[in-house]
């Protein structure tokens, strides 16, 4: 019963990790799932980015970005652009978890 128990919580365990919104920021446009820009509005961005300090709060496609150092960790490779243009979405970053979030949910399945 115990290696049961130590069993499905290793299995939740991955789980958790598999769906965190871990990030990878790459120089090479080629190398991108998706072109990011940072805009300094709110009211302009398709989601609202907040930057956790550890891979466990990051979670989901909900805006809480946990940034790797290796693009093998990464769920997704980003690409920041110098113009809006060019992106595929819109970011902001905020300074309060509670923020986060799509503003437009017709861009959400960019980083899914």
């Amino acid at each position: 019963m115990k290696k049961l128990f130590i069993l499905c919580a290793l299995l939740l365990l991955g789980i958790g990790v598999a769906n965190a919104q871990t990030v990878y920021s790459t120089s090479s446009k080629s190398d991108a799932n998706v072109k990011v820009y940072v805009t300094q509005s709110k009211s302009e961005a398709d989601l609202v980015v907040y930057k956790c300090d550890t891979k466990s709060d990051a979670s989901g496609n909900k805006g809480l970005w946990y940034f790797v150092s290796s693009s093998s960790e990464a769920k997704k490779k980003v690409y920041f652009t110098t113009t809006k243009s060019e992106a595929d979405i819109v970011i902001y970053y905020t300074r309060t978890k509670s923020e986060a979030g799509w503003q437009n949910r017709g861009k959400s399945s960019k980083m899914d």
